[in-house]
């Protein structure tokens, strides 16, 4: 068995098919990934932060090949791409950063104390690497969430051996990622093993029931990520899967703001809804506007275009999406159509908010690409009302006037308890890379609302605590020992410092 990729321009096949990786192959893998392990978990920080800006340097180096072959898999356009990769390698650099800076650890030291009640002996506590993990390639993101994408970057960072099961949708892409990615590895004098890769859907089933393996992350959609989560979770030794799922990311438009903006609100939503064909996991599927929005917001998805989606399997899926939701709500815009083989048209639903109310569970599935859902309301109270009762997000938007502000903070404090992130007067659509970045939420956002994929404390996911207790000070790690050689932040004794 083999994998094709595809061009969804013309539905072609394009480039040579990878075999799918046997049995025997992602045993030997996983085997390699638990040898590398010791190794590459002992490294010192700075050598794993050296070792990451390689590959991001190696990337940069071929990033014209990279986001040509992934524009004939994808069709995401060599502007996107040629974006893409650069994403990719600063997410490499910001886990550098985060090495060397060092807080990553949580170090915490505390002195033996006899007269407490019960006496403390002295302890000391870091975070360390969980194990050898699997990382799942998402589709929509070839490289940023992909083979050298921010599940890969973090777990390298902290540690842990990796191995990616790459997506469907893009080969060829992958392959060549991975080469870089391993040749890099090598050249920093990385052990052999400590990076790999997997093909086909029954190797991913593969490695998250294998034993060598410690943790997963996963990207992708519900129904996949559930079956992969349910699988982690039969182990006879359960572990930890990190799953990006689906995500309607509500927008509220209260009054003063559509009232004063409504054009611009309008087109802000249309471009949102439709970049990159609608296969953004914070595209806004769902929006709260009044009713005297609606025309506006219809009147900039009729001037929006559709463009190709990654796969047929995917377009095929976007198309049963949007009839339900044109069984079930009243279509009010439908853009450009698109000449694509695997080609998506944007969509535009209304359903008035007590209908809406009615049936939240159909009317907030998501439906991934360029259609959305207007929910049309009176009151925006009666709005606020709803938020609490919606799936849980990835982001929730706001936008406001300065005479919506009370109504404003209202939703803030409702839709910071189902969204990972939430945004005032901007669109969802983007994810920066930084350390105060926030890209989780709850089910079925993610499978764990702790956590985050993108931003500095992405690393978290794969790092379990171990603390030292009466250790002699020569025996303990570096970043435990009493002189504090590498001059990380630490907390001793309860207060935080370099000590």
């Amino acid at each position: 068995m083999s994998i094709q990729g595809f061009d969804p321009r013309t539905g072609a096949a394009t480039g040579a098919p990878v075999a799918e990786t046997t049995v025997a192959e992602v045993d030997a893998i996983a085997a390699r990934a638990a040898a590398a392990l010791g190794r590459w978990a002992r490294t010192p920080a700075a050598v794993r932060a050296a070792a990451l800006e390689g590959i991001a340097a190696a990337i940069d180096a071929e990033s014209t090949e990279l986001a040509a072959l992934a524009d004939r898999e994808t069709a995401l356009g060599l502007p996107r791409l040629t974006g893409e990769i650069k994403r990719t390698t600063s997410q490499l650099r910001l886990f550098a950063d985060v090495l060397r800076e060092g807080s990553y650890l949580e170090a915490t030291l505390d002195a033996a104390d006899a007269s407490s009640v019960p006496p403390r002996p002295e302890l000391r506590r870091m975070l360390q690497s969980i194990g050898p993990v699997a990382v799942f390639a998402a589709s929509n993101f070839p490289f940023a969430f992909s083979v050298a994408g921010g599940d890969t970057a973090s777990a390298l960072a902290g540690g842990s051996s990796v191995v990616v099961k790459a997506h469907e949708a893009h080969p060829q892409t992958s392959r060549a990622t991975a080469a870089i990615v391993a040749r890099a590895l090598a050249a920093a004098g990385a052990p052999a093993g400590t990076f790999d890769i997997v093909y086909g859907v029954a190797a991913g089933a593969q490695l998250v029931r294998h034993p060598a393996i410690k943790a997963a992350g996963f990207t992708g959609s519900t129904h996949g990520g559930r079956a992969l989560f349910d699988l982690a979770n039969a182990r006879p030794d359960p572990i930890p899967f990190y799953g990006e799922l689906g995500s309607v990311n509500p927008v509220l438009i209260l009054p003063h703001a559509a009232a004063e903006r409504a054009k611009e609100i309008a087109r802000g939503f249309a471009a949102s809804l439709t970049l990159g064909t609608g296969q953004f996991c914070t595209n806004p599927g769902l929006v709260f506007a009044p009713a005297t929005l609606v025309d506006e917001l219809a009147a900039a998805v009729r001037q929006a275009s559709g463009g190709a989606m990654l796969t047929r399997r995917m377009r095929d899926q976007y198309l049963a999406g949007t009839q339900a939701l044109a069984a079930a709500a009243e279509a009010v815009a439908t853009g450009a159509e698109s000449d694509a083989a695997f080609g998506a048209t944007p969509h535009l639903f209304r359903v008035d908010l007590q209908t809406f109310a009615g049936d939240i569970e159909r009317f907030a599935e998501e439906c991934f690409g360029p259609a959305a859902l207007v929910v049309a309301y009176r009151d925006p109270q009666d709005a606020i009302a709803l938020l609490g009762r919606l799936p849980g997000s990835l982001t929730a938007s706001v936008h406001a006037a300065p005479a919506d502000a009370a109504e404003a903070m209202q939703a803030a404090d409702v839709l910071r308890g189902i969204a990972g992130r939430v945004v005032y007067n901007a669109w969802p659509t983007g994810v920066a890379v930084a350390w105060g970045m926030q890209h989780g939420g709850p089910w079925p956002a993610t499978t764990n609302p702790l956590h985050t994929s993108v931003g500095a404390t992405a690393i978290r996911r794969w790092l379990v605590p171990v603390t030292f207790q009466d250790w002699p000070d020569a025996l303990l790690p570096d970043e435990l020992k009493d002189a504090n050689p590498l001059r990380i932040p630490r907390r001793r004794n309860g207060v935080p410092g370099a000590g």
